[in-house]
């Protein structure tokens, strides 16, 4: 059992006594309460003092500044009042014509709006505060705004756009650090919480690689403020991702226990400086790691602390995915009325605010708790809903993984294009000086003119002729990125919507009526099949456009091939057995290269499943290495079907599409080793084939062998 944090040194013993239980979270919670009122209070006697003052007027800056910082302390206790608050101090503000109080009246509107889901009244707040705040001397407000503003295109589900603001107020904040701003640090928060806001992104799409890699740079950042609160809303949500990582197929237990860490961490701080709202989030979050893990028991016990704060505050997005952690936690345990309140009253909230995502998890957990009782006709309602939100998220989602992609190619390429133009605009800035010189010397000195002349016109050469050369270096580019489109589009219709819709035929028959389990049954094998072919093949597809679309990056180290070698083996040892062909590793203890491991994980994994496809049954594969001064020789032989010398001869063309059957009437993309050439060169090392029709085939490539010494990491 985890750890608990050290404010439940007896946490066993009051389990088992409730009562002493409810006096001790009673103390705890009215021990937070009462610090979250304080600081409400201490705005309210500083409002009273000032109003108190002789001369004072409602039109002070001072008390318009004091009505803002009351109305953000109020979010999510007071939501109405909050608000109330917020549209006085934009009235006042817009009365005495003060742009940073007006600015921030509409920022805190504006988050009134997105907490009631209401996004587009949120984005037209959001915009009127970001237009004026851009007018202003202020420095720091109008990146709180872009970072708001494009929370809420997420929220709303346009994940470009939202990318598009992240990587548009970092890269002004960037610019303002290297100009010595005054504010540093404070921009260097807002820095830091909009690398997390992309690095969440990413989690949402279940990218959690790109995402950790943003954590990364997050925690960095933070290293660099020094502020325990900052790196403990940070622990929190990368406890949230790690959760989540855990729970995929390719999740592994550390991620659970870097999950626990993370958040035990957290919930250490937010206790002890009784930071009230994000200390109710973490508590959701370690019950949801405890519910990742099927420890229900736990997972409750974490969710009632979490939904006693909720009693205090108004977060309704934390509400959701607490209820329907709780409701799935209740189902388990079998107590299925709870499970079905506490899902109705998500369900209930993720409608009000239009959270589809919500809406959609809310809907799977009410099928299951109808389906239990006995309660066909609704669960097959809630059923049918989650079918069509998943379907519509399903699109959505893989919309927005290629607008992210996208997204952020044509970002770098539009700073990068603002960069050339500044550039440009320096040089004919310098050339009219020049010129100037030149037409004044000229009128004193004409040789000099004559000499000066010739200078710049072999100037003006030099850059006519680079300018040609980029021109053909763009259209080389475009062309390959439409090649590269049209690729990807040609793969993704051809190869993946026949398995797909295969598969929704056959589940849509089912449905129907069509046919009976039993024969779907029968079809299981056939469906895993398809299932697995479309997983690999979207994963060599993800590979390879990222690599063509975005220039992927190689980073060696220290790779033993051989324990990827009996990761390939564990993985495919199912597909081999059924194919009834052995493979045998004779590959050394010893074979360390240095290689991207990823990258060498691609080729191994391509080169074994091609050899498991052409290969017939009963046959063998054999992977090999043999070492040389410099570089290690490795080789996959199988003993399959072979292929002539013109097969050969295009194999590794990155312009081929080349898609062979199995033995088995396997199918692939004919991608797999068009990449495998790509990574293999892309470690320094080359790839070729050895292959006699009806015999079989060898592929060799080879890897650079770990040099000596490397100098450390910085």
């Amino acid at each position: 059992m985890p750890s608990k944090p050290a404010l439940f040194p007896h946490a066993l013993f009051f389990w088992k006594n409730k009562k002493a239980v409810s006096i001790l979270l009673a103390f705890f919670w009215a021990c937070l309460s009462f610090a979250q009122s304080a600081k409400v209070e201490q705005l309210y006697d500083s409002i009273s003092q000032l109003r108190s003052q002789p001369e004072f007027t409602e039109r002070d800056t001072t008390h318009i500044n004091l009505l803002n910082q009351l109305a953000a302390s109020l979010r999510y206790y007071d939501v109405e009042n909050a608000y109330n608050i917020a549209k006085k101090a934009l009235e006042l503000s817009r009365e005495t014509q003060y742009s940073l109080g007006e600015a921030t009246a509409l920022l805190r509107i504006g988050d009134y709006f997105s907490d009631k889901g209401q996004s587009d009244k949120a984005i037209e707040n959001f915009e009127q505060a970001l237009e004026i705040a851009n007018k202003l001397d202020d420095t720091l407000t109008p990146f709180r705004i872009i970072n708001n503003l494009a929370s809420e295109h997420t929220y709303k589900g346009d994940f470009a756009e939202a990318l598009k603001g992240y990587l548009h107020g970092i890269e002004r904040i960037n610019v303002l650090l290297e100009e010595g701003e005054e504010d540093d640090k404070k921009l260097i928060v807002v820095l830091s919480i909009m690398n997390e806001n992309i690095a969440n992104l990413f989690a949402s799409q279940k990218d959690y690689e790109q995402s950790l890699k943003y954590y990364e740079k997050v925690r960095k950042i933070n290293t660099e403020i020094g502020d325990p609160i900052i790196m403990a809303e940070t622990n929190s949500n990368l406890a949230s991702v790690y959760a989540e990582k855990g729970a995929t197929d390719d999740g592994v237990q550390k991620d659970f226990e870097y999950a626990m860490f993370h958040v035990n961490s957290s919930i250490q701080t937010f206790e002890k400086d009784k930071i009230m709202d994000w200390l109710a989030y973490a508590y959701e979050v370690k019950g949801k790691i405890h519910l990742k893990q099927n420890n229900h028991k736990w997972a409750l016990h974490w969710y009632k602390q979490s939904e006693t704060i909720h009693e205090e505050i108004e977060d309704d997005r934390g509400k959701i995915d607490l209820y329907n952690g709780m409701a799935q936690a209740y189902l388990a345990q079998g107590n299925d009325s709870l499970a079905k309140n506490y899902a109705l009253n998500a369900y209930a909230i993720s409608e009000r605010i239009k959270d589809s995502e919500g809406t959609q998890e809310c809907a799977k957990t009410l099928y299951k708790v109808h389906e239990k009782s006995g309660n066909f006709k609704k669960a097959l309602e809630y059923l049918e809903l989650y079918q069509e939100l998943s379907s519509n998220i399903y699109r959505n989602e893989n919309k927005k993984s290629l607008v992210l992609i996208k997204t952020q190619s044509e970002y770098n390429e539009q700073i990068k294009a603002e960069k050339e133009a500044n550039e440009k605009a320096l040089a004919r800035r310098d050339l009219y000086v020049w010129i100037s010189i030149s037409i004044l010397i000229a009128l004193l000195i004409v040789i000099f003119l004559v000499q000066r002349n010739q200078k710049i016109q072999k100037r003006l050469n030099g850059v006519l002729n680079a300018k040609k050369e980029l021109l053909e270096k763009r259209e080389s580019e475009l062309r390959e990125n439409n090649e590269t489109k049209t690729k990807l589009f040609s793969i993704i219709g051809h190869d993946l919507r026949g398995p797909i819709g295969a598969l929704q035929g056959l589940l849509n028959m089912f449905g129907e009526g069509e046919i009976t389990k039993k024969e779907l049954m029968d079809f299981l094998p056939k469906l895993r099949g398809d299932v697995d072919h479309i997983y690999f093949t979207l994963n060599n597809l993800l590979s390879w456009g990222h690599s063509q679309l975005n220039g992927s990056v190689t980073k060696p180290e220290v790779t033993a091939v051989e324990a990827i070698v009996k990761e390939n083996i564990n993985l495919l040892s199912e597909q081999a057995q059924n194919k009834s062909i052995r493979i045998v590793n004779e590959l050394p203890d010893n074979t360390h290269t240095w290689a991207d491991a990823n990258q060498i994980d691609i080729v191994i994994r391509n080169l074994m499943s091609n050899a498991l496809k052409f290969t017939p049954e009963n046959g063998m594969i054999k992977i090999s290495g043999e070492e040389y001064a410099d570089h290690w020789q490795i080789s996959v032989r199988d003993t399959g079907v072979g292929m002539d010398q013109a097969t050969v001869d295009k194999l590794f063309d990155k312009n081929s599409n080349v898609t062979t059957y199995g033995t088995n009437n396997e199918k692939g993309t004919g991608l797999g080793l068009s990449l495998c050439k790509e990574m293999v060169e892309k470690n320094k090392g080359k790839i070729w084939v050895e292959s006699t029709l009806r015999k079989g085939s060898t592929f060799h490539f080879t890897l650079p062998k770990i040099k000596q010494s490397y100098p450390k990491a910085s």
